[in-house]
């Protein structure tokens, strides 16, 4: 089910629409529910908490008595198993395990994530070589602009990185619309400096939003 409305999504693709008539490149905006599930750092976390559990029982002095009421070491074992069962399904929550993966594992997945997105919605294959991808992935709360070497390299990647800023800050203050709208902007201000519209252009990839499950 799409997080945007129909309201929503239609002001996105006019935003993108009027950044394209002032420019020959091309801007193509995709919205990602995550770019990893992360559930191997959940796992690992668990293992963790789970294998360091006997030294607490052993070593904790208000606990030595209570674990020699038992009968052994497999008892520890048995307990050792069902808190890594208990945690490993409790970290497999959506809301623990994106939190539980270091920032830079997010980083590295949503940046990883939107260069595939450039490649699969062929933005490198423009005429000019002034494709732009704005990625954004909403469970890890990150956002990235990916932008083809014909406009990259006549343009500071102080742009794209402002860019991101101020779309990432409107999201986190709960307008996400606003903040695609003014990513849309800025990209296109950038590619219109350097690559004003021509007479034969043409519309390479389509003004909406795509939206990836």
């Amino acid at each position: 089910m799409s997080v945007f409305s129909e309201n929503d999504k239609r002001r996105i693709a006019e935003a993108i629409e009027a950044a394209e008539a002032q420019t020959s490149g091309e801007i193509v905006v995709v919205v990602a529910r995550d770019s990893d599930d992360y559930r191997f750092i959940a796992l690992l976390w668990a293992a963790l908490i789970a294998l360091a559990l006997p030294l607490v029982l052993i070593y904790t002095p208000r606990l030595t008595g209570w674990r020699l009421a038992f009968a052994g070491p497999e008892v520890l074992y048995v307990i050792q198993l069902v808190w890594f069962v208990v945690l490993a399904l409790f970290m497999q929550l959506p809301f623990v395990r994106y939190r539980l993966a270091p920032a830079s594992v997010r980083k590295r997945r949503v940046r990883r994530a939107a260069l595939e997105q450039f490649i699969a919605r062929n933005l490198h294959t423009t005429s000019q070589r002034t494709g732009v991808l704005i990625y954004v992935s909403l469970a890890e709360r990150r956002a990235e602009i990916i932008a083809d070497d014909g406009i990259a390299s006549k343009t500071d990647q102080k742009v794209w990185d402002e860019a991101v800023g101020a779309m990432t800050a409107r999201i986190d203050s709960g307008q996400p619309v606003e903040g695609f709208i003014t990513a849309i902007e800025r990209c296109g201000a950038a590619l219109a400096r350097h690559f004003p519209p021509g007479l034969s252009d043409t519309n390479e990839h389509p003004n909406h939003l795509v939206e990836l499950d």
